[in-house]
């Protein structure tokens, strides 16, 4: 992500494992918070960080699934907060869904003709690919192409 997204705009970040709680939790977040695989995080939302989490939603968050987890019982507790989109990949198959935020909660993205799911908020395009991978890429941008992770 930080190759396919931040790095070529400049003004957006990628953040591992960070903490991500209510607004206005103060030094109360350490009673109420989540942990995402991956955040993203635009221009616009960089003052939720307060060095030990996040108090706010970030633009996304994005969920590995493994057998046992609880990615989609984390949805509730991100709409509250106002998490824009959360992806949830598969472990194994790297099945991506992604979750967009509405005035009623989260709604499932429709994959395109072209099997490609379409991030709105980052203009990022997915899609399993071979065995084990998930290809990315740049909205419409067949060059910027890969697939992670890397051999």
């Amino acid at each position: 992500m930080r190759q396919h997204w931040a790095r070529p705009r400049r003004v957006k970040k990628v953040y591992h494992r960070v903490n991500v709680a209510l607004p206005g939790a103060g030094a109360d977040w350490i009673y109420n918070y989540r942990i995402p695989d991956l955040v993203l995080l635009t221009r616009e939302r960089f003052s939720i960080d307060r060095t030990t989490h996040f108090e706010g939603g970030p633009d996304v968050a994005v969920e590995i699934r493994s057998p046992g987890d609880e990615s989609e019982e984390k949805l509730a507790f991100y709409a509250l907060i106002g998490v824009l989109e959360v992806w949830i990949i598969d472990r194994d198959t790297k099945q991506p869904d992604v979750y967009v935020l509405g005035p009623d909660g989260y709604r499932i993205q429709a994959v395109d003709s072209d099997g490609w799911f379409r991030s709105a908020r980052t203009g990022i395009e997915f899609r399993p690919g071979r065995p084990g991978k998930l290809a990315i890429r740049l909205v419409d941008d067949e060059s910027s192409c890969e697939e992670i992770p890397e051999d």
